[in-house]
């Protein structure tokens, strides 16, 4: 699990073997969430915040700054 950053004890990673569309993992604690980034033409279409099986979803502000 390559560890891309970690910010007000939030780490934001992602799993090197994961499927489309580009997605990451926000934890803080035992919450997490994944986000999907969704590209068009190359540029961002939309982002998704899903909640993630067996993990309580991040609190709302931990989930803003993620």
């Amino acid at each position: 699990m390559p560890k891309l950053y970690e910010y007000l004890g939030i780490i934001v990673f992602f799993y090197s073997r994961e499927h489309e569309p580009v997605n990451v993992h926000g934890r803080y604690g035992e919450c997490e969430n994944k986000i999907e980034i969704l590209f068009e033409n190359g540029t961002v279409k939309s982002i998704r915040v899903l909640n993630v099986a067996g993990r309580k979803p991040l609190p709302s502000k931990q989930k803003k700054r993620v």
